[in-house]
């Protein structure tokens, strides 16, 4: 985490300027700067540096905004990059929006989803008496992808591990899903 939690947005704008394209005067004014809490400042400095990696054999990227929304991440991104880059890019923005569900956005500890109406992610600490979101058991950090290829809808289901921050493919057919 950064020495400075309230200069934490500007050392990740800063060191990543080819990313945002702030303007001269302030780095906080820049497109995409971050609209979240300090908890999340590694793993956007984890995003940032896969999204470097992908465009290493050139492109256009700019963040357009980042941002919490129903207690996680969510990125959102203008450019143009090559077929494999967009794929390396989505991938790493999933990563790090699947890592947003599972770190406090305000320490960076391990966290959950908690609220009613209003949905955050928190440590126990952070909760505030919050009550967690309930989810069913075998559901825990799954994430339902649906798309449209060969004409015919398809879905795919990948698990998120925190400790190796990498998703494992899973068999939708094995997941405790009432139809």
């Amino acid at each position: 985490m950064s020495g400075s939690v309230g200069n934490w947005r500007i050392e990740l704008i800063e060191a990543h300027r080819d990313l945002f394209a702030p303007p001269c005067d302030s780095a906080l004014a820049a497109q995409g700067a971050p609209e979240c809490g300090p908890g999340w400042h590694d793993l956007l400095g984890r995003l940032c540096g896969r999204i470097r990696t992908a465009m290493r054999k050139g492109g256009t990227f700019k963040f357009s905004q980042i941002k919490s929304k129903y207690g996680t991440l969510r990125v959102y991104w203008d450019g143009r990059l090559s077929a494999n880059a967009t794929i390396q890019v989505e991938e790493a923005i999933a990563l790090a929006e699947a890592r947003s569900a599972t770190c406090c956005e305000i320490c960076g500890e391990p966290g959950r989803l908690y609220g009613d109406g209003w949905l955050t992610t928190r440590c126990p600490a952070h909760a505030e008496g919050q009550t967690p979101v309930e989810v069913r058991p075998g559901l825990e950090n799954i994430y339902i992808v649906s798309y449209v290829a060969d004409d015919r809808s398809r879905v795919t289901c990948r698990r998120y591990d925190r400790d190796t921050d990498t998703f494992t493919e899973v068999d939708p057919a094995s997941l405790p899903i009432e139809e």
